[in-house]
């Protein structure tokens, strides 16, 4: 017998996150670049008659299985009434500003598609389900504006990221109420670029406008980016999303590597991983 089918749920890393406004109905517009770096949580399924999931993984303690859980969400969404036994492998840290739940969602969508041979939900439907599911369903680096819906493919040259949780789970609604500001100027046009350093150059003019409020509820987020910014070869360190998750960039994996070791000897408690990106 075949065993379950499978698909990654790659981590979505905001490299800038512009907050430019708020709409009527509260929901905030953004502007971000959004990259997926090669490391994430997996999901795997097969035919069942009815539709039910397990989690397991070293993050699945923090995470219910329950009706709320954006996998069945997700499974509901596409075909209500048709059955599978879906097995989630936590591997990101919960509520950790890396689009764990949308990216397991779209993960999600992907797989079942594939095995109901059915066609993936309207744009505005997956849009429902967080304004990162069509980011995450789509999978490639993009600029990311309004409330998530607009997509702009994004060209980066290869490169490595270091990611970095401290291990305090944020809450998104309660990062964006600290705002001091909704209204914030977007990002200009994203050149061309030839080279890592060329990206990392334009990026560091950019920033994440939840950095602040993050770090006003969780002081240990400013930890996080001074430990990544010392680290031999890291060309910019930022948070991603929500918080807490902090990533630094380089240009060469073995700088990455050297770094990643550095941070799980000093900070054994914190949640540390390294990948491509490209």
């Amino acid at each position: 017998m075949p065993g379950p089918a499978a698909e990654l749920a790659p981590a979505k890393v905001n490299l800038a996150l512009h907050v430019t406004g708020r709409r009527p109905d509260g929901l905030h517009l953004l502007d971000s670049l959004v990259v997926f770096p090669r490391l994430g949580d997996l999901v795997e399924a097969e035919p069942a008659a009815a539709l039910s999931l397990a989690i397991a993984g070293p993050f699945a303690r923090d995470l219910g299985a329950g009706p709320d859980n954006l996998v069945l969400r997700a499974a509901l969404l596409l075909a209500p009434g048709r059955g599978a036994a879906l097995r989630l492998t936590k591997s990101l840290p919960v509520a950790g500003g890396i689009g764990g739940g949308s990216a397991d969602a779209a993960a999600t969508l992907r797989l079942l598609a594939r095995m109901w041979r059915a066609p993936l939900p309207a744009p505005q439907a997956v849009l429902a389900l967080g304004a990162d599911l069509p980011a995450c369903l789509a999978g490639w680096p993009c600029r990311m504006s309004g409330i998530g819906e607009r997509l702009a493919p994004l060209a980066l040259p290869p490169f490595w990221i270091v990611l970095a949780n401290p291990g305090v789970p944020l809450a998104t609604a309660a990062v964006f109420a600290g705002l001091g500001s909704r209204s914030n100027p977007p990002m200009p046009e994203p050149p061309a670029f030839p080279t890592p350093e060329a990206a990392f150059s334009w990026l560091s003019a950019r920033r994440n406008d939840l950095e602040a409020p993050a770090i006003a509820a969780a002081p240990v987020i400013s930890e996080a980016l001074a430990a990544l910014a010392a680290q031999p070869g890291c060309r910019l360190a930022r948070m991603s999303g929500s918080g807490a998750t902090c990533f630094g960039l380089f240009a060469a994996e073995t700088a990455a590597l050297a770094a990643a070791a550095a941070l799980r000897r000093s900070e054994p408690a914190w949640w540390v991983a390294t990948a491509p990106v490209g």
